[in-house]
Order: structure tokens, then C-alpha cells, then sequence
């Protein structure tokens, strides 16, 4: 039987989520506003293994990076600046092929910026953020509930490509509360994973590297990475799609910001207009499939709280066939109800 239903924050919701999951190893290190996150785990971390508030950001990703390697379920959360301190690491991460989940919980910036909801760290997450050719695994929860239960999916995730996965929220969804189910199902946190470093007797001792000196051993490395990379983009697009049958305007929007949109569909619906959503779920791979829409009368309106970073993705998905008009905001300010119906009338 399903749990009933108990009232929690998007930052909570991510922590339970993790637990559930069977989240064994947790370091990371306060900073507003993902702050209920860590202090969640403080509490109910060190019941199911291992909790460490880190010295600085830097140290909580090579912690993560360290009990990966040995096999564990591991995880950090920060925001913005937090995640950039994290870089060098979350790279070392991936050129290690070890699962992890990373949580960004999205800040103004650039710089320290402020405490106020953004999306504009998503050319970092999407692209990589740090040196090398690597992808991280990038789900956007649109609620409370999917952030609970996208954390579990990232886990899975992590530990079935073998990539780090990234949480991508913002400040509005993790402090936000909603009421959310939680799941009912036992997760087998210690799976056999016959690459970790768990001590070799019995068998060939394992090696988890990223330094590859022999001519032409780092390409023909990354060549794997690519073709692991290629599998995730085949599989793992995911997206939600609303009135796409008959709309003339669709409006592309993620997380927080998608909330807005359904808010601004219903209100035009109910007065006739004819307008559509996609919710891009996965940022990387970004969905492609939403946007193969053969109307070539369609007009899209990208809406994010940067100033157009999404908006490339969506460029290169549409390819020309289609429109395509731009509303965003960054630095804690949030595109309203009111700016999208005005832009949206504007384009009809």
C-alpha cells in the first residue's frame, strides 16, 4: 500500500527522495537557499549511512567523488556559486564514469548574486561546466512531488549509465511545500556494481581513473564516453506536452516557470485561444521530439528566468521550421502572468 500524503518542502522532498532511494553517502555544505536539503540530512542521514556537513564545496564533491568510487549511493546539494566550486570535481566524476547525484537548487547571479530564484545556470549544467568533453544526466522537477520522485529516477539513473545526474531546481521549488505521496517500494541500495573499489580479494583489483598518458588512450576513452552519451540521448528524453494538437502558440518552459505557463494556458483556453506547452523534464538530453510538429504556422514562445539560455536549445531543436519569440528575466526577477498573456497576444 502508498504511504499517505505529508505536507514537505521541494528541498525536503529531494532529501527523502534520496533516502528512499537508498542514498548512502551524503556531504555537502550550507549555502540559502537549499539549506533545508542539508539540515534534512543532518537529521535523517546518518540512520541509513553516512552524513558529513564539508569544510568548503570543493571538499563535499571530492568526498562524493571518493565514496562513488567505493561503490556507495552518493550525493551533495549546493546552489549556484556552491556548483561552480564543484566543477573540477563533478568532471573528475564523470572522467571516472562513477554515478553520483549532484542537486543544484538555482540562485541569481552572476557572482554571488543574491538569494532569489533563477534558471540561469543552465548553459553550465547542460553543457557540461567544467573541462573536457562530458554530459551530465539533467532532470528540472516541475513540483514537490517530482522533485521526490525524480531524485529517485536520478540514482537509477547514475548507477545504470554510470554518469553523474543533476537536479535541477531553483529557489522558488525548494522552498515551496506541497503535499506529496511517498512511494512504497524497497530500493536495493547495496547492488553488486563489479567496477567499485571494494577491495580486491578474489578478484583482479578495479581501477577508477580520469588520467589517461598513453598516446591515443584519451580519445579512444572519450570515444566510449560518446557512445554512452549517445544511448542516454536515444533513451532518456523525457518531457511533458500540453494541447500540442491544436495549438498556434506554444509556450516552452521549465520547473517554476512551466507552473506560471499552465497557470497562463488555462486562463487563454478558457477565452478561446488556442495554446500549448512543452515542459522540457530532462535538460540534457534536451527532448526533441515535441518540436518534429509539421505546422509550420506554429510560433513558440520560450519563457525561462534567464535571459536566453534554454532559448538555444529550443533553436536548435526547431531547426528553422518554426517562430520562435523570447521572454525571460534573470537576477531574481520572474516573468509574471501578466508579461506572458501581453506577449502572447502580441504574437497571435
Amino acid at each position: 500500500m502508498e504511504k499517505k500524503k505529508i505536507l514537505i518542502s521541494g528541498n525536503e522532498a529531494i532529501a527523502e527522495g534520496a533516502l528512499q532511494a537508498g542514498c548512502t553517502f551524503y556531504a555537502g555544505y550550507p549555502i540559502t537557499p537549499q539549506n533545508e536539503l542539508i539540515a534534512y540530512m543532518a537529521k535523517h542521514m546518518p540512520k541509513k549511512g553516512v552524513f558529513i556537513q564539508a569544510e568548503s564545496e570543493p571538499a563535499a564533491i571530492n568526498m562524493v567523488y571518493g565514496a562513488a568510487a567505493a561503490g556507495a549511493r552518493s550525493m551533495t546539494s549546493s546552489s549556484s556559486p556552491g556548483i561552480s566550486l564543484m566543477q573540477e570535481g563533478i568532471s573528475y566524476i564523470a572522467g571516472s564514469r562513477l554515478p553520483a547525484v549532484i542537486v543544484n537548487i538555482m540562485r541569481g547571479g552572476p557572482g554571488l548574486g543574491n538569494i532569489a530564484p533563477a534558471q540561469s545556470d543552465y548553459f553550465q549544467a547542460t553543457r557540461g561546466g567544467g573541462h573536457g568533453d562530458y554530459h551530465l544526466i539533467v532532470l528540472a522537477p516541475g513540483s514537490v512531488q517530482e522533485a521526490y520522485d525524480l531524485t529517485q529516477t536520478s540514482f537509477d539513473l547514475a548507477d545504470k549509465y554510470r554518469v553523474p545526474v543533476m537536479i535541477l531546481g531553483d529557489g522558488i521549488l525548494g522552498q515551496m511545500m506541497e503535499p506529496v505521496r511517498l512511494s512504497a517500494k524497497k530500493i536495493k541500495a547495496n547492488t553488486f556494481k563489479g567496477w567499485a573499489l571494494t577491495g580486491c580479494q578474489g578478484r583482479k583489483p578495479n581501477i577508477v581513473k580520469s588520467f589517461f598518458l598513453r598516446e591515443g588512450a584519451l580519445e579512444e576513452f572519450n570515444l566510449k564516453l560518446q557512445k554512452n552519451y549517445e544511448l542516454i540521448r536515444k533513451k532518456e528524453e523525457r518531457y511533458e506536452g500540453l494541447f500540442l494538437s491544436d495549438a498556434k502558440v506554444i509556450l516552452v518552459a521549465y520547473g517554476t516557470m512551466a507552473r506560471i505557463a499552465k497557470s497562463v494556458i488555462s486562463q487563454l483556453r478558457s477565452a478561446g485561444k488556442k495554446v500549448g506547452l512543452i515542459r522540457p523534464i530532462s535538460l540534457w538530453p534536451f527532448p526533441q521530439e515535441p518540436f518534429n510538429l509539421k505546422n509550420k504556422k506554429i510560433k513558440y514562445l520560450v519563457v525561462e528566468m534567464s535571459y536566453g539560455q534554454m532559448l538555444e536549445d529550443v533553436k536548435l531543436a526547431v531547426c528553422g521550421r518554426q517562430r520562435i519569440e523570447f521572454l525571460g528575466r534573470s537576477g531574481g526577477g520572474v516573468p509574471s502572468q501578466e508579461e506572458m498573456i501581453n506577449k502572447i497576444k502580441k504574437i497571435l
